[in-house]
């Protein structure tokens, strides 16, 4: 399914391309995504703020895909309607980013309310850590919408 969200992610969203984000792991626990520092650069030779914002709004979009695959929906329109992002401390290697999965009974909720409604919001949680430090922390809100309602 990672292959899957690869693809769909250079292919749907160029950024995500042009940035070099890959989807390295997925689990029950998280999905780690990496981009490198050379081509996210900024002027002082750090990860550029922007790149990072982009990290975690599209890794935690990613998130919400891979939900929606697994809850059994095909959700084509899914967007962020509220984000923060914490910057902590300049990113000087590859970028990392991990994506917190929600709790099963967050995602009961979730499904509840897609067989319900047809969409539904859910709160999404990353970090990009650098040796072993929190580099930054993002909140977003996310909407699911289901097509054919």
């Amino acid at each position: 399914m990672i292959n899957t969200l690869q693809n769909k992610l250079h292919k749907e969203i160029p950024l995500t391309k042009m940035m070099d984000i890959k989807i390295n792991s997925y689990t029950d626990i998280n999905l780690i995504t990496t981009a490198p520092l050379d081509i996210n650069i900024n002027d002082k030779g750090t990860a550029f703020g922007g790149s990072l914002s982009t990290m975690t709004i599209i890794s935690s979009w990613s998130m919400c895909w891979l939900i929606s695959q697994e809850l059994g929906f095909d959700s084509k329109n899914i967007v962020v309607i509220k984000n923060e992002n914490s910057y902590k401390r300049p990113v000087t290697k590859d970028i990392v980013c991990y994506t917190q999965k929600p709790s099963n009974e967050e995602l009961q909720i979730l499904k509840t309310k897609l067989d319900k409604k047809g969409s539904a919001s859910i709160k999404i949680y990353s970090k990009i850590i650098e040796d072993d430090k929190e580099c930054v922390s993002f909140e977003g809100v996310y909407v699911i919408k289901l097509d054919d309602r």
